[in-house]
């Protein structure tokens, strides 16, 4: 019952009362009794066992507690003292071990100050320094100790210091015996004179003390390498060296290299002898630096030492790789300035004798590699020297452009003539293709005598395509020659060179059009025979930049060859900055001659003295200017041009005279009779400016054709017979519209004109009437 009721409470289902009441129901039931009967038989043995094991568990307990009272009470009493012993011991035991191991660095320190002073004494150079180095390395050590620091390091290190300076004073001394200087009392070293005063001294034959510590030169030398001095002392030898004897070297060309062997020390010197030419050629050059370091690396450079890498490994080097290492770029630097630059030669036809250069040049590096001076990827001169036609290529650029820059700021009024028939200096060019040229004409001949020439016989003049004759600076021709012969350089040159060379002409055009305008400004405003020049001068060089590039075309490389090789393109900016040049200097004497007409007075009452001779002085000082323009453009100016410029002038000052004629309200007969005469002065004179060549005969031909350059010639000489005529004549001439006067003024301007002429009477009425 009570197991039943156990279970059902665990089952939360039932309370008390329904407890009861479920186990009333079941005792009525026989099956359930018997089978909680079962179960509470099996279920007895099994609690039996539990309660026993929880006595067990109970018992075990309490020992557990037992024992561990026991242990605090006890044993950790014990554990925390045998602890704390241990712990002081061990720190006693790193204290002790400390302590030894500074005694210990003490004592090597002081083993290696001693043995650092017997070496030195003994001039033992290498010993005593890695001696040293050995204490200095001991002292790092005891002052790496942090919070063991102890008063005596400070004087240890100020003895250190103190030994190491008295060291670097004896090998200071010993190397100054090894490598004497004897330099010029003056401080300039750039003049021949100071070099021919300098010596450098190479003790040869050591002492008897010194032969039995060993070679002086190594010892001394491995010493300063083990003090890290080395560098120090190497980068002063290696300047001296540069400044004194090397850089002279390669500036003067009569400086030579003079050695003298005595008993115990060898002289390097120099003599000065008469130079061939201003630049030595590299072969000498590079035989003196070479006589130079093989007397260095026979007395001095052949020395081996052991250097301390990063990686703590030694290595061994000789003293001449680390020379080398130090003045190589700034030698080879001097060397390529001052020596293989000059050799570049300016001449394509030369560049197959440089081949001596590069060869000099390559056996030169391989001496110096064999000596250990250089490192065997060191090419630095070679790659130079075996780049000549880019060398070459520059420099002749360079050279081309200098000289043409030269060329366009010389003065442009000394001039040369130029006609249809002069070539100049030019270069005649042969054919693309000279043996088919030959062909063609064999075949042309076989033709000729079997068929009929079928070619028109009405041939162009060989002057079509000329130039008029005319003046032009000499410069501009010869400028144009420069362009000639660098293309005929290129047709000789490399592929690359050849570009550069072609691009460098029209680089000559470009900076013509730039500087020439620019740096002769002021001249071209002011003078006019100098503007004149400049016009033909950019007409010439667009006469010639039209067929330049055609003439080359099939020479060229071949990049080139595909239509590149043109200068076309340079002509139309060439031939306006020749028009713009001579129409601002024409503005400016259309100025001029209206400026002086200006004071003519309007022409107006010519019965008044005063202003006839104001008038008469104004047309004068026209046909003055007139005249000397003729003279300062006479010669220079081609023939077409100047009659137009001269005409375009005349046409100008006849304008602005009819112009004022025909302003006027009122001519009394004396002034038309004073006007007039003005006027036939104008007719008289005017075609005497046209005066193109320097023989007077020639020129009449010229005068005669005002009409054709004067566009207001016909209109002027119309004014004067108005003036002269009488109303009659007037109305014939004027021919209902259809004679000359018509042709040359409206019927406003005539009807002006006769008003201002006549008087108002029938007569005028009936002539004007009849103008329309």
């Amino acid at each position: 019952g009570s197991l039943v009721a156990a279970v059902l409470a665990h089952s939360g289902r039932l309370d008390k009362e329904d407890l009861g009441t479920r186990i009333g129901r079941l005792s009525r039931r026989g099956e359930v009794c018997n089978m909680i009967n079962k179960k509470y038989n099996e279920f007895l043995p099994s609690m039996q066992s539990a309660e026993d094991l929880v006595s067990k568990v109970d018992g075990l307990s309490s020992n557990i507690d037992l024992l561990k009272a026991g242990i605090e009470n006890e044993v950790q009493q014990d554990l925390n003292v045998a602890v704390a012993e241990f712990t002081e011991l061990k720190q006693q035991l790193e204290q002790d071990t400390l302590v030894l191991s500074i005694l210990k660095k003490l004592q090597e320190f002081d083993t290696a100050i001693k043995e650092y002073n017997t070496a030195l004494l003994e001039k033992k150079y290498v010993t005593a320094a890695q001696q040293l180095e050995k204490a200095r390395n001991r002292l790092k050590m005891l002052e790496s100790r942090k919070g063991f620091e102890l008063k005596i390091l400070k004087a240890l290190g100020t003895e250190l210091t103190v030994q190491t300076q008295n060291m670097l004073y004896h090998l200071g001394e010993e190397w100054q015996k090894l490598a004497v200087w004897k330099l010029p009392p003056s401080k300039e070293s750039s003049s021949l004179e100071s070099a021919m005063h300098s010596e450098l001294h190479l003790r040869t034959v050591p002492s008897k003390e010194e032969e039995i510590a060993g070679p002086p030169v190594a010892s001394v030398l491995q010493a300063f390498a083990v003090l890290g001095e080395l560098h120090t002392k190497l980068k002063i030898f290696g300047q001296l060296l540069l400044k004194y004897i090397l850089k002279p070297l390669i500036s003067y060309p009569s400086l030579q290299p003079f050695t003298e062997e005595q008993s115990d020390v060898f002289i390097l010197r120099f003599k000065s002898e008469e130079p061939n030419l201003d630049h030595s050629s590299p072969m000498e050059v590079f035989y003196k630096i070479q006589l130079v370091f093989e007397v260095l690396h026979k007395y001095l450079l052949n020395v081996p030492l052991v250097q301390p890498t990063e990686d703590k490994k030694e290595c061994r080097v000789t003293l001449a790789e680390l020379l080398g290492d130090m003045i190589w770029e700034e030698l080879s630097d001097c060397l390529i300035q001052n020596c293989l630059v000059n050799s570049i030669p300016t001449n394509s036809s030369k560049l197959e004798q440089y081949i001596e250069v590069i060869k000099s040049t390559e056996e030169f590096e391989k001496a110096l590699k064999n000596m250990h001076f250089l490192k065997g990827d060191t090419t630095d001169l070679l790659e130079y020297a075996r780049n000549v036609n880019s060398h070459f290529a520059n420099k002749k650029c360079q050279d081309v452009i200098v000289a043409a820059r030269n060329l366009m700021t010389s003065e442009i009024h000394n001039t040369v003539k130029i006609t249809p028939d002069s070539c100049g200096a030019l270069p005649r060019l042969p054919g693309p293709a000279t043996g088919d040229h030959l062909k063609m004409e064999k075949t042309s001949k076989l033709l000729h005598n079997d068929m009929v020439n079928l070619e028109n016989e009405t041939k162009l003049s060989q002057y079509t395509f000329s130039l008029p004759t005319c003046r032009i600076s000499s410069s501009v021709e010869k400028l144009m020659e420069l362009a000639y012969q660098t293309l005929l350089e290129a047709t000789a040159s490399t592929d690359q060179c050849c570009i550069q060379l072609f691009y460098s002409v029209r680089n000559i055009f470009q900076l013509f059009y730039d500087v020439v305008p620019t740096y002769h400004k002021e001249n071209l405003q002011k003078l006019p025979q100098l503007a004149a020049i400049h016009h033909n001068n950019c007409m010439y060089i667009a006469h010639h930049l039209l067929t330049l590039g055609h003439q080359f075309r099939y020479r060229l490389t071949n990049i080139l060859c595909d239509g590149a090789a043109t200068f076309v393109d340079l002509v139309p900016g060439f031939r306006r900055l020749g028009m713009e040049c001579f129409l601002a200097q024409m503005r400016v004497q259309k100025g001029e001659i209206l400026e002086r007409l200006s004071s003519a007075r309007n022409f107006s009452n010519m019965d008044d003295e005063e202003n006839y001779c104001a008038a008469n002085k104004a047309i004068r000082q026209v046909l003055h200017q007139l005249k000397r323009l003729g003279k300062v453009w006479q010669d220079v100016l081609p023939v077409n041009v100047y009659c137009k410029a001269m005409g375009t002038l005349l046409n100008t000052a006849l304008s602005e005279i009819i112009t004022r004629i025909a302003a006027l309200e009122d001519i009394s007969a004396e002034d038309a009779d004073r006007l007039y005469s003005l006027c036939r002065t104008m007719v008289e004179e005017g075609p005497q400016v046209f005066i193109p060549l320097p023989e007077d005969d020639k020129n009449k031909k010229y005068q005669e054709e005002v009409p054709v350059y004067v566009q207001k010639w016909m209109t002027f000489k119309e004014l004067m017979i108005i003036l002269q005529a009488n109303l009659q004549e007037i109305v014939d001439q004027w021919a209902d519209g259809k004679g000359p006067l018509a042709a040359e003024f409206s019927a406003a301007e005539v009807k002006s004109l006769i008003r201002a002429l006549f008087q108002n009477t029938e007569r005028r009425a009936a002539a004007l009437a009849k103008i329309k």
